[in-house]
């Protein structure tokens, strides 16, 4: 949607709601341009396959992680790398399949007729149609558990076929939910993240089934007077010595080298480190200590959602049970500056957790 369309339309669109789906505005969708996206199985239904392996084998070797593609998820990919036929100016850079979404990345290598999004219709039609011949009219393996009541009355031949179809009608044929996510390619080595992220989906995903506890984002977690969603291990909020890293911005190399060198020999004692890493010497320090593998709290200025997952270092900290992501407001999609006033407020909610007692009020799911 062009600048000009969304200003006229925003008074009568009601407020705006966070979304991953929603497109950039004002970028030209048939422009040259690479993007990354993400699609996503209606309802998250694992039906493009199961990841095996272990993820803590040597990449590239027998047991390493991997995906096993359901007939139906050979045929998504088979769409997916059909698309340059249909649409000659672009070209297929990746494509990482998992068993409830995809990633891939798009190279529109000249400015097209149509925009991206019509392609993604176009493949999203393919598969739908693959969709429905394989799946609709035929029994097929589900990893989703049959409810124990259904199991009884279902002869054992049977009983991991379709689930219910009270619980999932389907009789429409959609396998896509509606929309997809896109990022543009903006930066120099932002391609190199993204491949190695798409790489990397399978032993994520497994190793968050080895500590599912660490990687679920929980919400209501009360300090104080403030209420955070928290992902990652909570039980470093427990550590009686907890201290906040707070550095001035006048602070010279030396005295920032100083603090890190403070902070990391406090660690070795058993201090976790709290911050929202704003100033350049808060930055400085949480990265030493992140990558030394000492304990952190990081307070985040975004809020979390269900399906937040910590990327990179901070993954790797994560299934460690060294990290512990705290966020006080809500999420937002796009990319804001920080103000004084929230420096402050996050400054003073620093202090308060290392002072207080955390306790989980009626809204953690779990």
């Amino acid at each position: 949607m062009k600048k000009e369309t969304y200003e006229k339309q925003k008074a009568f669109a009601g407020a705006k709601k966070p979304s991953m789906l929603r497109r950039c505005l004002d970028h030209d969708y048939t422009d040259r341009q690479i993007y990354m996206l993400t699609l996503t199985t209606e309802g998250r239904r694992p039906l493009f396959g199961q990841v095996k392996g272990d993820p803590q084998a040597p990449k590239g070797s027998a047991n390493s992680a991997h995906i096993e593609l359901s007939e139906l998820g050979e045929a998504v990919r088979q769409n997916w790398f059909a698309i340059p036929r249909h649409y000659p100016k672009m070209k297929v850079l990746a494509l990482q399949m998992m068993p409830d979404h995809l990633h891939g990345i798009l190279f529109v290598t000249e400015k097209m007729d149509k925009p991206l999004g019509q392609a993604i219709a176009g493949f999203k039609a393919g598969c739908n149609k693959a969709y429905r011949e394989l799946l609709l009219h035929q029994p097929v393996q589900y990893v989703a558990a049959v409810p124990q009541q259904t199991q009884q009355a279902v002869p054992q031949q049977t009983q991991q076929a379709r689930p219910p179809r009270s619980t999932y009608d389907r009789s429409h044929g959609l396998l896509f939910s509606p929309g997809y996510n896109d990022r543009l390619l903006i930066r120099a080595g932002q391609l190199d993240t993204w491949l190695n992220y798409l790489d990397d989906n399978p032993r994520r995903l497994l190793m968050k089934r080895q500590h599912p506890d660490l990687f679920r984002v929980r919400f209501g977690l009360t300090i104080g007077h403030q209420t955070y969603s928290a992902l990652g291990n909570r039980f470093l909020l427990t550590y009686p010595d907890r201290r906040q890293v707070q550095c001035s911005r006048s602070l010279t190399e030396g005295q920032i080298q100083e603090r890190i060198d403070q902070a990391l020999a406090a660690a070795q004692l058993g201090a976790v480190h709290v911050s929202p890493a704003i100033s350049k010497g808060e930055k400085a320090v949480m990265r030493a200590l992140l990558n030394a593998q000492c304990p952190l709290i990081y307070l985040e200025e975004n809020g979390l959602t269900p399906y937040t997952k910590p990327n990179g270092e901070f993954f790797e900290a994560c299934s460690r049970g060294q990290l512990l992501i705290l966020a006080p407001w809500g999420h937002h999609n796009e990319h804001l500056l920080i103000t004084r006033n929230k420096c402050l407020t996050l400054n003073a909610m620093t202090r308060q957790i290392c002072e207080g007692e955390p306790h989980f009020t009626g809204n953690d799911p779990c």
